[in-house]
């Protein structure tokens, strides 16, 4: 199977998605409506097996019809996410663990400004989000240090009780960030400074922020964003450079609580 995602347009109408998809994960673009004799499902299941992994631009009840009679194995299928067409959810659909549809869905999200929709059992029970803010070029060992700090201030929680990593889009690049994320697994997730500056959701608004990013602050709400329900239990802590916050999920802590 070919490495870089398979690009999948159900309308002409996606193109402008399609385009800023394939400048941020590479891959190829497919447009069925240029074969107007063969069936789009069709086309489809041909190329099915030529990606390891997809996105759909289009409705999941078009996703879900396509892929009947083509499921094999979790282990050996292909991972598939669903975008619509307004790029509101990036739904990993199939593969979400051994595929990677999960991760896929996030990379989606960060490059449109979608909402990534991940439905696995392992990230559910995951009750926190962590929102972080750092200087430019802090390695993924200062970062890795202020989140354990932030992480022990919560409670007895690790990194294996985050769901979520949260930040603006100006640190959506930076190196020792996707580091350290890619180290622990967990997913980044992006948040536009327009985004940020619309919530005043800051305890402590900082003058260095305001100048250099434009907002007012940056981890408490990228986690409050990220974890709409949730509550900030640990407001901004900063450790050499970085700042972070944590919020908890009150609806999965819980639930955990009662099993």
């Amino acid at each position: 199977m070919n490495g870089e995602p398979g690009i999948w347009l159900v309308r002409a109408e996606g193109e402008a998605l399609a385009a800023r998809l394939q400048e941020c994960l590479g891959g190829t673009v497919y447009r069925p409506w240029l074969d107007t004799a063969t069936p789009q499902k069709a086309q489809f299941a041909a190329r099915w097996r030529t990606h390891a992994h997809w996105v759909l631009v289009g409705a999941s009840g078009i996703a879900v019809r396509f892929l009947d009679g083509l499921i094999d194995d979790k282990r050996s299928d292909p991972a598939l996410v669903v975008l619509d067409e307004g790029a509101r959810h990036a739904i990993a659909l199939l593969g979400g663990h051994e595929g990677g549809a999960n991760a896929l869905a996030g990379r989606v999200a960060n490059a449109v400004g979608a909402v990534p929709v991940v439905t696995t059992a392992t990230e559910a029970v995951k009750p926190l989000t962590v929102g972080i803010g750092c200087r430019k070029g802090v390695p993924a060992e200062r970062i890795g240090a202020a989140v354990s700090h932030a992480l022990a201030l919560a409670g007895p929680y690790g990194m294996a009780d985050v769901r979520e990593l949260a930040t603006v889009d100006l640190k959506a690049d930076e190196p020792g960030l996707l580091a350290f994320a890619g180290q622990h697994g967990v997913p980044l997730r992006v948040f536009a400074r327009a985004t940020l500056a619309a919530r005043g959701w800051v305890t402590r608004p900082s003058d260095w922020v305001r100048q250099n990013v434009g907002v007012d602050g940056v981890c408490e709400p990228c986690a409050l964003l990220a974890s709409p329900r949730g509550a900030l239990v640990v407001p901004k802590t900063a450790l050499e450079g970085v700042a972070v916050a944590i919020v908890r999920d009150q609806f999965e802590l819980n639930r955990m609580e009662e099993t």
